[in-house]
């Protein structure tokens, strides 16, 4: 309004001036339209300058907030050694599907989570893909959308002996934990759904698909949350996982250095235990990795069954612990139990079963480079103790006292020569009881080996070479050609 009279006396003062010098009306006229188009043009601008001011402050504000997100939803695939005691961004494990390192994951296979810890781990994914972060609103409309990974795996396998004939003494075959077929297989594939929830939980669902028998299966192998921001290192996970026992088993078998599983996972764990239940884990805020936790879990797959002791029929400890040696070194060591209750068990066995298991994983790479080269040193021993009784499926009247101990390790040893190639051999081994109805005076073994190129961190082909003695008989001379490809963001997976 001053500004407006402040015009209207100027030019009333300059109509004056003009007229007395005889201006014309018109120059007159053209002057006051001049002046009240500079008028315009300057609350404009001004109106401009308010508005990228604001544009400025909102862009700031949203980076603060995906930074402070970030942070908080640090991923969940735990990781170990290497970093020591850093905690590792949800993997998944097998996260948990964010960023994938042939060496040390930084805290995602959980999966793998949102927990710290599963340690750093060996993958075939080398990439790393970042999903959204959660937390607050947001204007990107994809923020919470998932990461999405696919892993197509199959081969091709020839036997000296038919796998319909395979017997391994002292020890049934159960889930899993037989000879892969003759011919061609689709083998296990998965599809992987993985995104940070809110700043407070990280999800997974990962669905396989198989074929057995000419037939064909879509499962759900994992599908957890994890949390991401209990204090003091504390992570917990519910839902359907891999327990964390052991070293192999919380892995995806897609990251294994070798085509099959060792003898001990087939014999006792039927390839692999996961079930549903809840996992409690601590990683101490210490210069090396330190990793303690416990699980209960619903108890039907094997080695449990009957979901015994209402719905809680299984138990875990375990506990890890790595760090480095230099620059070139990395190591991690573990010891878990696993107490499983079975009613009618896939071997026939009723009572109770605990399974001991001892870990131990040794990395060198010229300074310290394991992408591109390098030498993986693994070995695990299980001890299994069965108190029960034993039911013959096909004769009910047959009963036996199950109770004794059966052993079984592997051994092996990796050697990547460079970033397309690497070499290995696995000793596999099984000690069969003494007594019981499996008690056997053969302990079956296998020698096993392996190369493999890589086109890049998406794909590779494997070739395997195996001979095995299952029984005092019988011998299976095996030749594998496995393919892997993995498509979209995967996550990074343990040690």
């Amino acid at each position: 309004m001053t500004k407006t009279l402040l015009t209207l006396a100027l030019a009333g003062a300059l109509g004056t001036a003009h007229a007395a010098d005889g201006v014309s009306q018109a120059q007159f006229k053209a002057l006051e339209a001049r002046m009240a188009q500079l008028e315009a043009d300057a609350k404009a601008a001004r109106a401009d300058a308010a508005k990228a001011r604001a544009e400025a402050e909102a862009a700031q504000a949203e980076v603060a907030r995906l930074k402070g997100a970030s942070n908080a939803n640090v991923a969940t695939a735990p990781v170990a050694p290497a970093a020591a005691g850093s905690a590792a961004a949800p993997a998944s494990a097998d996260t948990s599907d964010l960023a994938a390192n042939d060496d040390l994951a930084a805290p995602d296979d959980t999966a793998n989570a949102a927990a710290p810890a599963p340690a750093p781990a060996a993958t075939s994914n080398d990439n790393v893909a970042s999903a959204d972060s959660g937390g607050g609103s947001s204007s990107n409309p994809n923020a919470f959308n998932p990461a999405i990974s696919i892993i197509l795996n199959g081969s091709y396998t020839h036997h000296s002996l038919d796998p319909a004939n395979y017997v391994r003494s002292g020890f049934p075959i159960v889930g899993e934990g037989g000879p892969a077929p003759n011919g061609f297989s689709l083998g296990e594939s998965e599809v992987s759904f993985a995104a940070n929830i809110d700043e407070k939980f990280y999800g997974q669902l990962t669905l396989t698909a198989s074929s057995e028998g000419g037939q064909d299966h879509i499962g759900v192998e994992e599908a957890f949350i994890d949390t991401t921001a209990l204090p003091a290192g504390w992570n917990m996970r519910l839902g359907r996982f891999y327990s964390n026992v052991g070293y192999l088993n919380s892995h995806h078998a897609h990251t294994d250095n070798f085509f099959d599983r060792p003898l001990a996972y087939q014999a006792f764990l039927g390839n692999q235990y996961g079930d549903d239940g809840v996992q409690v884990r601590w990683v101490a805020p210490t210069s090396f990795f330190l990793e303690l936790g416990g699980e209960a879990f619903r108890g039907e797959s094997y080695p449990a069954a009957g979901a015994g002791h209402g719905g809680v029929g299984t138990k875990t400890l375990f506990a890890h612990v790595g760090g480095d040696v230099g620059d070139e070194n990395e190591w991690l060591a573990g010891i878990s139990a696993l107490r499983t209750s079975a009613v009618d068990g896939e071997d026939g066995f009723t009572g109770d079963g605990t399974l001991y298991i001892v870990d131990g994983t040794w990395k060198w790479a010229p300074q310290g480079n394991f992408k591109d080269g390098g030498l993986t040193l693994r070995s695990e021993y299980m001890i299994d103790h069965r108190d029960g009784t034993f039911v013959d499926a096909a004769d009910p009247s047959v009963m036996f006292d199950w109770s004794g101990k059966r052993r079984g390790a592997y051994a092996e040893a990796v050697y990547r020569i460079n970033r397309q190639w690497d070499v290995g051999y696995r000793f596999d081994r099984l000690w069969a009881a003494n007594d019981g109805p499996f008690a056997n005076d053969t302990d079956p073994t296998r020698h096993t080996i392996e190369a493999t190129w890589r086109n890049s961190e998406f794909s590779l082909i494997r070739l395997q070479l195996s001979h095995d003695k299952p029984n005092a008989t019988d011998t299976d001379n095996a030749v594998t050609v496995q393919y892997q490809t993995s498509l979209g963001a995967h996550g990074a997976h343990k040690f």
